[in-house]
C-alpha cells in the first residue's frame, strides 16, 4: 500500500557500527536514540549487537514496545519525565535524565537504584538548569537521594535554539562535571560529531546520544551529509493521483493556505505538475527530495503534495509511484503517521 516508508536496516547497522568504533576508540559510550522509529525493536537489536551500551527514548510506551518485545535493554528515558509517568517508568528504565530538584526527589521516592544525568544549559536554552546555577543546584539535590543517585551530567544543543558546539560551551559542561564529582559526561546529539571529527570533544566527555546520525546519516543542525555514514537510509513511496499541466501561479488573490502559511509562487508559465497521495497529515513535505532528476516538491495541502515534473525525463502516467528521500522531520513526521505503511529491510 502506498503511501510507505521503506526503511534499510542494513544500511543503519553500518552507520552504527561505524559510529560505535570510532567513538569507542576514544572512550566514548554510544547511547543509542530509538525515538525516531518508535522504539522498532529491529533497531533496538541492531543498536545493540552493533556497539550502543544503552537504548534511548523519549516515551516510556517506546521503551515499553522494546522491553515487552525481550529487549532487554538497558534503558534511558532522554525526556525529563512528567511526575505522572514515574510510576509507570520504574519497571522499564535505569537511567533517567532529570532537571528538576522535585523530579529527582520524586525519582529517588519511587525507584530504588536509578541512575540519573543531571541536565545542564550550556546556551540552548532547551531543558537543564544553567550552568552558571548548576553545581550549586546538584549538589543540593544530591544531598537529598536516598535510594538512586546523580551519577553524571548531561546537556543538549542544537535541538532548540540551533546552537552548534563550541570550545567554551563544550567546557562549561566539563567545568560542572568536575564540580561535582560526576562520572558520566553525557552529550547529545548527533551535531557534537563536528567536535568529535575536529579533535574538539574534552577527553572527559565520555557518552554520547545519537540518532539522526545513525539512523539517517545526516546531521541537520550543521546542515550536512556525514561523510563516512551512509544516506538514502530510508525512502518515501507515494502514488501520482493526478497529472496535468497547468499554470505555475494560482489566479486570483492570495491568501492563506489550510496550513496558516502564505505561500509564495514563480511564475514558470505552465508546467506539468503531479499531485502524490499524501500530505501534511502524513508528511513535512519541504523534507522530501525527489528522487527522479528534475523533479521538484512545489507545495502541500493536508492530503496532497505536488511536485513539478516538467523535467523528469522519464513518462509518467496516474498511478505511478514517485520516490523520495526523507529528512528526519520528514521521517519522525511519517513514522508517527498510521497512514504510511512501515516497510523494514534488512
Amino acid at each position: 500500500m502506498f503511501p510507505r516508508m521503506i526503511i534499510d536496516l542494513s544500511k543503519i547497522r553500518r552507520n552504527i557500527e561505524k559510529l560505535s568504533e570510532k567513538l569507542g576508540k576514544s572512550g566514548i559510550d554510544m547511547v543509542g536514540v530509538t525515538k525516531l522509529f518508535m522504539g522498532e525493536p529491529a533497531l533496538a537489536k541492531a543498536y545493540l549487537e552493533a556497539g550502543a551500551k544503552i537504548l534511548a527514548d523519549s516515551r516510556h510506551e517506546n521503551i515499553t514496545r522494546m522491553k515487552n518485545s525481550g529487549i532487554e535493554g538497558p534503558f534511558m528515558i532522554i525526556r525529563i519525565p512528567p511526575l505522572s509517568h514515574i510510576p509507570m517508568l520504574k519497571e522499564t528504565v535505569e537511567y533517567y535524565l532529570v532537571s528538576e530538584p522535585e523530579v529527582a526527589m520524586r525519582i529517588d521516592e519511587e525507584v530504588k537504584g536509578a541512575k540519573m544525568i543531571y541536565m545542564v544549559d550550556v546556551g540552548d536554552l532547551r531543558e537543564g538548569v544553567m550552568y552558571y546555577e548548576a553545581v550549586e543546584e546538584i549538589e543540593k539535590v544530591k544531598k537529598t537521594l536516598k535510594n538512586s543517585s546523580i551519577i553524571g551530567v548531561g546537556t543538549n544543543i542544537g535541538c532548540f535554539g540551533g546552537v552548534l558546539p563550541t570550545k567554551e560551551n563544550l567546557n562549561r559542561i566539563v567545568k560542572v562535571a568536575k564540580s561535582v564529582d560526576a562520572q558520566v559526561i553525557s552529550v547529545g546529539g548527533t551535531v557534537y560529531l563536528i567536535s568529535f571529527e575536529k579533535g574538539e570533544l574534552p577527553k572527559e566527555i565520555n557518552q554520547m546520544r545519537i540518532g539522526e546520525a545513525a539512523l539517517l546519516g545526516t546531521d541537520v543542525t550543521g546542515n550536512r551529509e556525514i561523510p563516512y555514514l551512509e544516506q538514502g537510509t530510508v525512502i518515501f513511496e507515494a502514488e501520482i493521483i493526478e497529472l496535468k499541466t497547468k499554470p505555475s501561479v494560482p489566479d486570483g488573490p492570495i491568501g492563506y493556505d489550510s496550513m496558516g502559511r502564505k505561500p509564495i509562487f514563480e511564475d514558470k508559465g505552465k508546467r506539468l505538475r503531479a499531485i502524490i497521495a499524501a500530505g501534511e497529515q502524513d508528511i513535512n513535505p519541504s523534507g522530501l527530495t525527489p528522487l527522479d532528476e528534475g523533479a521538484e516538491v512545489i507545495h502541500s495541502s493536508s492530503d496532497h503534495t505536488i511536485i513539478d515534473v516538467t523535467e523528469v525525463q522519464r513518462p509518467l502516467k496516474v498511478g505511478d509511484i514517485l520516490r523520495f528521500r526523507m529528512n528526519y522531520s520528514a521521517t519522525l513526521r511519517a513514522m508517527t503517521s498510521p497512514y504510511v505503511e512501515k516497510v523494514w529491510l534488512e
